[in-house]
């Protein structure tokens, strides 16, 4: 069963830590409906599971809570941002669909 889509454009950020993970926010007005639709059926450490296209990529993964920024983050692998040609700071135009 696929759930609800969202599209967005937001900005690829690093944290600084070990392993150099990258991530992009979830707008606000998109992170506040799926925890109202999703939260309540989310997996482990409140994951919800989406697939995401950037460009020509995509692929399967899950959005995370992040209490410090107040949104959901979307973790992205540096495959993606290789294909992509993205880096820390680079907008990225996002279509994601909740995997209810």
């Amino acid at each position: 069963m696929t759930g609800a889509r969202y599209s967005f454009t937001a900005e690829i950020w690093e944290h600084h830590g070990q392993g150099a993970w990258h991530f992009i926010d979830i707008p606000e007005a998109i992170a506040d409906e799926i925890e109202e639709k999703y939260a309540p059926r989310a997996t482990g450490f409140g994951s919800v599971k989406v697939e995401v296209t950037i460009g020509t990529s995509r692929w399967s993964t899950s959005l995370f809570p992040d209490k410090s920024r107040a949104t959901y983050v979307l973790p992205l692998k540096k495959a993606i941002r290789i294909a992509e040609a993205l880096t820390a700071g680079s907008p990225a135009h996002v279509d994601l669909t909740i995997v209810a």
